[in-house]
């Protein structure tokens, strides 16, 4: 049974307390056969059959819909549904509530239950309001093993405050209202956080044309391109000796540097790329292994996470803070992004990822910004081979990504003012989040002082629920009779 606690004590004046059943059924539907299904709509086939997964939100989607023959109409009236019906999951997508709003005639699939008043004295869209403060309740007493099933029986058995006719009306204008300005908001909350995500890749794009730092550069008139290529290469023939790297790939676009910066290739930065572990983790162990899906916004989350406790595994794959790991194999979209490695919980890395191995000249935060740059994104969707929802990029094609080389202390200040920018982007989402976290939570506050009675003012002049109730019983009673003595083949009124 599922329980309802939004029965308050003391009702409202006019208020009447019944129950479900006193005042509406649920109609199942019917099991269509898939060969009178057609996807596209027609003359022939124009009848769209509504299925518990297009219930989405507070609308039904027919994007998907399949069509059933034009005369299934007349032929299945038992199952049809009209303008402001409202539906409701049964199985497997339980709970889900829905308001029919197209003016055009629809037929009801089996699991797909359809809330019936016994008259037209309840507001269709009041009840469906109702039924959202309880949906939370609906799914949790689900039964069944796998695919969850509710039953009608405990639907009907809930109770409910009916107010009269006229204050129905009046919450429902009332709700209506709020909830527009309350969308309003949300909207526009929403459109500036999508803002900031383009600002964000702005920021990247600014930093690495090396207009963030002009100011910087005019003052410190000492750097030019010579010294730093000067001591990179002493810091490279430290650290790497004369091997050789590769040079740029050709196929890849580059834009004008400042005068004092230079193209190069991720291989002349790098002292040779590495692959993470191809063996199997397990969920507990010593020391954590870090996957693609760890990297989340140019860093690690520790979420989800994988464990070895294999010595010769931990010794050759671990992490140092610093270290810069590319993500080479993902869905074609996520493939290429890139995360920075602070060495506060001990990992390794595994197989689809790739450590940079930057030489020290190299800041570690500058080569992860630039890897996540609507450049290096660029590059990535030229490098990139595509398979089966996957995209991979290898060591070897990384190797030959152009690379903006600038001075040590110069990086640092594009760091700097990367970092800068962002964290007013961070603070400003995160006071998005937590707004759009209390817009839902006003949703349901609306919504329980509305069927508690405290969100309109009580008329004393409307007819009281309890003779409305009166009629509602009366028309049920006659509902009852007449389907004893004319039942139809197939007509259910209600789930078992």
């Amino acid at each position: 049974m599922i329980s309802n606690n939004s029965i308050t004590k003391t009702l409202p004046q006019g208020w009447k307390k019944c129950k479900f059943s006193d005042i509406a059924t649920i109609r199942n539907g019917y099991a269509f056969s898939k060969n009178d299904f057609s996807r596209e709509q027609n003359h022939d086939n124009g009848i769209p059959l509504i299925k518990q997964t297009q219930l989405d939100g507070n609308k039904v989607d027919l994007s998907k819909a399949c069509y059933l023959p034009t005369n299934y109409l007349k032929e299945y009236s038992d199952f049809l549904i009209q303008k402001n019906d409202v539906l409701i999951g049964m199985s497997g997508s339980i709970g889900k509530l829905c308001i029919y709003q197209h003016d055009f005639p629809a037929l009801q699939n089996q699991r797909t239950g359809l809330i019936k008043t016994y008259n037209n004295e309840i507001d269709n869209k009041f009840f469906w309001l109702f039924l959202q403060t309880i949906e939370t309740k609906l799914m949790s007493g689900s039964k069944g093993v796998g695919v969850q099933n509710i039953s009608s029986n405990d639907i009907e058995d809930i109770e409910f405050s009916l107010p009269p006719l006229s204050e129905q009306q009046r919450i429902v204008a009332k709700i209506d209202s709020l909830f527009s300005e309350l969308e309003n908001g949300v909207t526009m909350l929403k459109t500036i956080k999508a803002q900031l995500a383009i600002y964000r890749q702005a920021v990247f794009k600014w930093a690495f044309e090396g207009k963030l730092t002009e100011e910087w550069r005019h003052i410190n008139t000492n750097e030019n391109q010579e010294n730093t290529i000067r001591d990179m290469t002493i810091a490279r023939d430290m650290e790497v000796g004369k091997e050789k790297y590769k040079n740029i790939d050709q196929e890849f676009p580059i834009y004008e540097l400042p005068k004092e910066w230079k193209w190069v290739s991720i291989g002349y930065i790098s002292k040779g790329v590495s692959y993470g572990t191809s063996s199997k983790s397990s969920k507990k162990g010593k020391v954590v292994v870090l996957r693609m899906g760890n990297i989340q916004n140019g860093t690690f989350v520790y979420d989800d996470l994988a464990y070895t406790s294999n010595k010769k595994e931990i010794e050759k794959y671990q992490l140092h803070e610093g270290d810069v790991l590319f993500n080479r194999t993902n869905s074609p979209e996520l493939v290429g992004k890139t995360a920075l490695y602070n060495g506060s919980i001990p990992s390794i890395f595994a197989g689809y990822l790739i450590r940079l191995n930057q030489i020290s000249y190299i800041n570690a935060s500058y080569l992860t910004y630039y890897l996540n740059s609507p450049h290096a994104r660029e590059c990535g969707n030229i490098a990139k081979t595509d398979g089966v929802n996957q995209s991979n990029i290898n060591g070897t094609k990384l190797s030959t990504y152009p690379f903006p080389l600038c001075s040590k202390s110069e990086q640092q200040a594009i760091v700097s003012a990367i970092e800068s920018r962002l964290s007013v982007c961070d603070k400003l989402e995160q006071t998005i989040d937590q707004t759009l976290a209390l817009s839902a939570s006003l949703r349901q506050s609306i919504l329980k002082k509305a069927f508690e009675g405290r969100l309109v003012p009580q008329d004393p002049n409307d007819e009281p629920a309890e003779k409305l109730l009166e009629r509602i019983k009366a028309e049920k009673a006659a509902v009852l009779e007449k389907q004893k003595k004319t039942r139809k083949r197939g007509k259910i009124w209600s789930i078992n």
